[in-house]
């Protein structure tokens, strides 16, 4: 198993709107091939700060399968507009 990890820093006041675009998004990404479950939290200290962890079954499941889908197009559409600067994703085993 594979953890996509994501630190998201949303522009200033847009939290709000981005929280309402990522339930729809999640949609998305849950029926990817190789989706396993993700979580996201908001930052206590930092009010347009997240983290979002997303199991996947294998890191290709991830890079190749969801990044190369046109379902990414669509979370891109949903989702990128809102950060800044634009998050450094990592995986880990």
């Amino acid at each position: 198993m594979i953890l996509e990890v994501a630190v998201l820093n949303i522009k200033k006041g847009l939290s709000e709107e981005f929280e309402k675009a990522f339930h729809e998004a999640k949609n998305i990404i849950s029926l990817m091939k190789g989706y396993i479950s993700h979580e996201m939290k908001k930052c206590v200290e930092q009010d347009n700060k997240y983290i979002l962890l997303v199991n996947w079954e294998t890191i290709e499941d991830h890079e190749i399968g969801f990044r190369k889908s046109d379902e990414y197009q669509k979370w891109k559409t949903l989702l990128h507009h809102f950060y800044e600067p634009f998050p450094t994703v990592e995986h880990y085993k």
